[in-house]
């Protein structure tokens, strides 16, 4: 048994009988549930319940047994003055206020339908599924239900992502272009490299990347070396050379801290590799200057396609690292890696950046993200497999925020679908 069960019968009234008494054997009536705190505190606010014909206004509390009252040691604690009910499935000891007076308890546990008791406890079983909880059931979800639960999720995806850079921005003395390098230095680094060259760019003075951006050698190598990526043995190609001859020059000039880390190349594809990455990197911020401005202002998604529409130097055309040859190749972003950009960098930024300034983009937002690609990942995967697919890049992000937050949490029951199935008595 959870608390969620007993938040869901309070909330979706699943109560066996409407002749509720305490387990004083006191009449209780439900005038008003009360609104869902998801904070510290009593876990329902501004309830309303009449006791013995008496109307009380106050907080509800709920736990599986009553002793968890003290186990969680709300008897010293002045935010539970005013719980006027105590639900709880089994009642074991009787619990009183800080003031010593005593609270009123609803028990549950003979209350409740057994279809739902036995409808819940299948969804909670864990030991026959292969992805989640409910995957023998979800395809039955109306889309009605999913559309809406869908932009619920992705918004929710939205604001975790504005907390990382709304920590950012402190880190930064609120300079979104700064932000914005450090986020896309994240981007380009990909999944393995992705960690390692965000804190790498978090130590780099933004400034610098500003006075060196219209000198693109100057530029790569403040960068390849800020990565760590000019320290290659044996290597004698006059570009690598230069590179390494300009970075000693600018780590003098700029007091710059010099690596003691390398990015990973072990279990990447080449067209991963920091080497190109980094150099298309400078090459974006070589062609652009306020960079961060120029997609806040941009609505059209073609016109992203055309800002991230860059190559590496010339150098990296026949190499994937330094001092070693490759088939010659034009090395540019490709269209899902610059879509990968945009659902993990620009949209989230716009967002950010829209609430700062205490505007709304939410439906242009909604209308961008929709436009774009499914993402290809396990979690997609996972779900397209249950026959719940997703056409566009608002519907994967959702997917993945719902396993990620929800299904791999067991919060079934905070989840649209899960409530869903159960109020339907689903047998999983």
């Amino acid at each position: 048994m959870r608390e969620d069960l007993l938040y869901f019968i309070w909330r979706n009234n699943k109560l066996q009988t409407k002749n509720l008494l305490t387990t004083d054997n006191q009449t209780l009536k439900i005038q008003g549930i009360g609104t869902l705190n998801r904070l510290s505190g009593p876990d329902f606010f501004n309830a309303k319940i009449y006791i013995e014909n008496q109307l009380w206004a106050g907080n509800v509390e709920m736990h599986v047994k009553s002793s968890d009252w003290y186990t969680h040691h709300h008897e010293t604690d002045s935010n539970y003055d005013n719980v006027i009910l105590h639900v709880v499935w089994e009642d074991d000891v009787v619990v009183y206020r800080k003031d010593g007076s005593k609270i009123p308890t609803l028990e549950l546990k003979n209350l409740i339908p057994e279809e739902l008791l036995v409808s819940y406890r299948t969804l909670m079983d864990t030991s026959k599924i292969k992805f989640i909880n409910c995957e023998r059931s979800i395809a039955t979800i109306a889309p009605i239900i999913w559309k809406s639960w869908e932009e619920r999720l992705y918004f929710e995806r939205l604001e975790q992502k504005s907390k990382q850079i709304g920590a950012l921005l402190q880190k930064s003395n609120n300079n979104w272009e700064a932000v914005l390098f450090s986020l896309l230095c994240k981007s380009f680094g990909t999944k393995i490299n992705g960690s390692f060259l965000l804190n790498r760019a978090l130590k780099l003075d933004f400034s610098i990347v500003r006075k060196t951006s219209a000198n693109l050698l100057q530029l790569e190598s403040l960068l390849f070396g800020h990565f760590g990526l000019l320290e290659v043995e044996d290597c004698m190609d006059r570009y690598y050379l230069e590179l390494k001859k300009e970075y000693g020059y600018l780590t003098q000039k700029f007091e710059l801290e010099v690596p003691e880390e390398k990015p990973a190349f072990f279990g990447m594809r080449p067209i991963n590799f920091p080497t190109l990455r980094i150099s298309q990197l400078a090459n974006l911020y070589h062609n652009n200057t306020n960079i961060f401005q120029a997609l806040m202002a941009i609505e059209c998604l073609e016109d992203y396609y055309k800002m991230f529409q860059v190559f590496t130097s010339q150098y990296w055309q026949d190499h994937f690292t330094f001092g070693k040859c490759s088939k010659k190749s034009k090395k540019q972003l490709s269209k899902a890696f610059i879509d990968l950009l945009l659902i993990n960098t620009v949209i989230p930024l716009k967002f950010s950046y829209a609430q700062s300034m205490g505007n709304q983009w939410n439906e242009e937002l909604v209308d961008l993200i929709s436009k774009i690609k499914s993402e290809s990942n396990t979690i997609v995967e996972g779900f397209n497999n249950l026959k719940v697919q997703s056409e566009n890049a608002l519907e994967s992000q959702s997917k993945i925020q719902l396993y990620t937050a929800y299904c791999s949490q067991k919060k079934c029951l905070h989840c649209a679908v899960g409530v869903n199935l159960l109020n339907r008595n689903v047998y999983f």
